[in-house]
């Protein structure tokens, strides 16, 4: 296990938070840690870097679907044996690129996610909606001063999944939200974009405030919709 003050880390420029942390680890891994060192937890790492915890959490899954790094209960993110493919892969190497692919990731995240705003507005605590309710706070400074909402999108996405309190489900949706991350940021630099997806997530968030399970379900069905047609004619 590794001490905390071993790892050294950067402040973080906002405009790159994601993928900037992720390099920056992986640096660490590749050049000073071995396999079955462990990470510092995520608010130290936030702390470190200056960054949301949200954007350590994107930062790591990144790293793990790529085989740097594996959780495990109890101990915390582990630092796993580099493979051949890790060491030669771009750290975006698990984006999915073509238009087919993405229309299926498209369709698996409307077969899940709709059925969990359902069962989020049954479940969803005062705190949880009060996360959503800043989360969207922030999302709509960033499109007020044009700046991408990449982190807030994946941020409230994630709560709805916690809310619907079901664990394999909620890995399912992290997955998917890093496949398609590419993706996303290439499609919200289309004008009106950033807009469209904060006035969908304020939809579900009414509905789930009104804890309406077929509303909450309606307003993203219509949120994925609307977004599919943007992220489809990207490509």
């Amino acid at each position: 296990m590794v001490a905390s003050g071993k790892v050294e880390f950067e402040a973080i420029r906002r405009d790159k938070v994601y993928a900037e942390v992720a390099r920056q680890i992986q640096n660490q891994i590749l050049e000073h840690l071995k396999p079955g060192d462990v990470l510092p937890p995520e608010r130290e790492l936030a702390q470190k870097f200056g960054v949301s915890r949200g954007s350590v959490r994107e930062a790591i899954r990144s790293l793990e679907l790529i085989g740097l790094v594996k959780p495990h209960q109890g101990i915390g993110t582990v630092v796993r044996e580099p493979s051949a493919d890790t060491l030669v892969s771009p750290l975006a190497a698990v984006i999915v690129q073509k238009r087919k692919l993405v229309g299926e990731l498209l369709d698996v995240r409307k077969i899940i996610e709709p059925p969990l705003a359902r069962r989020a507005a049954l479940h969803a605590s005062a705190a949880q909606m009060a996360e959503m309710e800043q989360i969207l706070e922030r999302q709509s400074e960033k499109v007020r001063r044009g700046e991408m909402t990449i982190e807030e999108d994946s941020e409230f996405h994630y709560q709805i999944a916690l809310a619907a309190d079901n664990s394999i489900v909620l890995r399912l949706v992290d997955v998917l939200m890093d496949l398609l991350r590419e993706t996303r940021e290439r499609s919200l630099q289309t004008g009106g974009r950033p807009q469209k997806s904060l006035a969908g997530h304020r939809r579900i968030l009414a509905a789930l405030k009104r804890h309406d399970p077929a509303a909450s379900e309606a307003a993203m069905r219509q949120h994925l919709g609307e977004i599919e047609d943007i992220v489809l004619g990207k490509l």
